[in-house]
């Protein structure tokens, strides 16, 4: 069996983060999404393969320099030239020969994988992984399965009227014969893009039995909210070389990395993540995501992403994405 992480997609939906930032390597605390992954698929020490694309090449390359991974690139560069999850899968299936453990690489789960094998062997068929959103208007997002007994009778992409409120979670595990199947419905030029669509087509041809995990936490880290959610999961404490004045306070949990200053009267956390060379300057920042050399000054950040060396000047910014080396700021 060979472990294959997908991470090639452009997360349009996080953009403009993630027009400079594969949206595996944003961070949820010390940890990135994708390190989360790789811990749970380090314990069955079998291979791991990371399938990415030419533009986020040496961001994964330097992730991968202390990690048992293999990368996998795609020439692509642009979301209008990506292969799709399916195809990538299946180029790399061609050259692996073998069972394949699938997990899209921007999945954050608190389950562990072991009994998800043991169904896996028990059966002798694939199986996907599912999760109880619990809301029918919530389940219509997803991929839907619907069930007889533990079998995926069949599996409805973003259903209008979902059989239930199992989702899809991006978590499979294919056999030889899924594996075949696949390359033959590569060839046949259905749709590539979605790995539910070959879901749905697998369960014509072959057993797929669902294993719905129901101790733990899944986040799909689609858009800014879920993002933040994620990160007030996961966040550790920790606060790096990092200089902070004595009237500031700082509430965890939080990270500071490396070179930050925290000035005057601010209050950084609870849940926030500080990149390296900030300065933080009688601001209040909470539940936000801040990268690299960014400076704040008189301001209020909540639920927000601002990129790296940007400015932000009195003002307040609530649920906001901010792209990188933007300065923002009302007047005195």
């Amino acid at each position: 069996m060979k472990a294959v992480i997908l991470a090639g997609g452009y997360a349009t939906r996080l953009w403009p983060i993630t027009k400079t930032k594969p949206k595996p390597l944003l961070p949820t605390g010390k940890k990135r999404i994708i390190d989360h992954i790789y811990d749970k698929l380090k314990k069955f020490d079998i291979p791991i393969y990371v399938s990415t694309n030419k533009r986020f090449e040496m961001d994964f390359k330097e992730w991968g320099k202390d990690k048992d991974v293999e990368l996998v690139v795609e020439e692509t560069t642009r979301e209008e030239e990506k292969l799709g999850a399916v195809r990538a899968l299946s180029e790399l299936a061609r050259s692996l020969n073998d069972e394949l453990f699938v997990i899209a690489g921007d999945n954050l789960f608190s389950f562990d994988l072991e009994d998800l094998l043991r169904f896996y062997t028990d059966k002798g068929s694939s199986v996907t992984a599912l999760y109880d959103v619990g809301d029918v208007e919530l389940a219509k997002r997803y991929g839907v399965a619907e069930l007889d007994g533990d079998r995926v009778k069949r599996f409805y992409e973003k259903p209008e009227k979902p059989p239930s409120t199992l989702v899809g979670i991006g978590i499979y595990i294919l056999n030889r014969e899924a594996v075949s199947i696949l390359l033959d419905y590569v060839k046949s030029g259905e749709k590539h893009d979605n790995l539910g669509d070959f879901l749905s087509y697998l369960c014509t041809k072959s057993e797929v039995y669902g294993y719905p995990f129901q101790n733990g936490n899944w986040y799909d880290v689609g858009n800014a909210d879920s993002y933040i959610e994620a990160i007030k999961f996961y966040m550790e404490n920790f606060s790096g070389d990092v200089e902070i004045d004595r009237f500031a306070k700082v509430i965890p949990p939080v990270v500071i990395e490396d070179g930050c200053t925290i000035k005057g009267r601010s209050i950084v956390g609870p849940y926030a993540y500080i990149g390296k060379n900030c300065l933080i300057e009688n601001s209040d920042v909470s539940e936000s995501v801040i990268f690299d050399g960014v400076v704040i000054r008189k301001a209020k950040v909540w639920r927000s992403i601002i990129d790296e060396y940007c400015e932000i000047r009195n003002l307040e910014l609530n649920s906001s994405i901010i792209g990188g080396h933007a300065k923002i700021q009302r007047g005195d």
